[in-house]
């Protein structure tokens, strides 16, 4: 994997729900399974985890892999690579209940390629009841660059649309831990501006927080 900055970058979000009668064995074989696909080659970045924090009244994920490309292609690459479909086969889709997948291209993307460990992740899907507003909401969310403790901000339009459940928009802000993106929550008047920009285009917001593990290990 790279740590070097680049001016493009492919995300890849999935969000898993696993059942909740999984044997802990078998939630650790998943993770592990996920974390050991950082070493495909056209992989910059990978972690793989449970969640710390999900806030959706209708969707209840457990867990996180998030990885980033070099391109659209490398991406690709990855979906069919064999270790990714037996990883896919034989431990993700026994002990799952429910899947979400969302992609999109960061463009000017700047800071480290693979968040360091410890760094807590603010992830968010917008759903818009318009999309003539795309263009508009994307500005929204891009005005958070460099604000207060937020120290990477990424987002785009979804180009996957299969696996996303009707959500076109997604953003990642990485914190240097979990108080600084704790600290962003706290900061009301910051909160209510964003929220009054954007609530009328909306449908439906999902917003997940996740920490970065101190190693590419199992998560429960």
């Amino acid at each position: 994997m790279s740590t070097t900055a680049t001016n493009q970058v492919v995300e890849h979000i999935v969000l898993f729900k696993v059942k909740p009668e999984t044997p802990a064995a078998k939630i650790v074989s998943m993770v592990n399974g996920l974390n050991s696909l950082t070493s495909l080659p056209e992989v910059l970045h990978l972690t793989a985890g449970a969640l710390h924090r999900t806030r959706s009244n209708s969707l209840s994920f457990t867990h996180m892999l998030h990885t980033r490309y070099r391109s659209k292609e490398d991406l690709n690459a990855y979906t069919v690579h064999p270790s990714h479909v037996s990883v896919v086969k034989e431990s993700i889709r026994p002990i799952i209940d429910d899947i979400m997948a969302v992609d999109w291209v960061s463009n000017d993307f700047n800071g480290p390629i693979s968040p360091p460990a410890n760094s807590a992740m603010r992830v968010t899907f917008l759903k818009l009841k318009d999309e003539n507003a795309k263009a508009e909401i994307l500005g929204v969310v891009g005005e958070m660059d460099g604000y207060g403790s937020i120290e990477q901000l990424s987002y785009g339009e979804n180009f996957s649309p299969d696996r996303a459940k009707g959500y076109s928009i997604g953003s990642i802000a990485v914190f240097a831990g979990l108080s600084e993106l704790d600290a962003l929550d706290s900061d009301a008047e910051f909160v209510k501006s964003r929220k009054e920009k954007v609530r009328d285009s909306l449908e439906s917001v999902l917003v997940l927080d996740y920490v970065v593990p101190a190693a590419q290990a199992a998560s429960l």
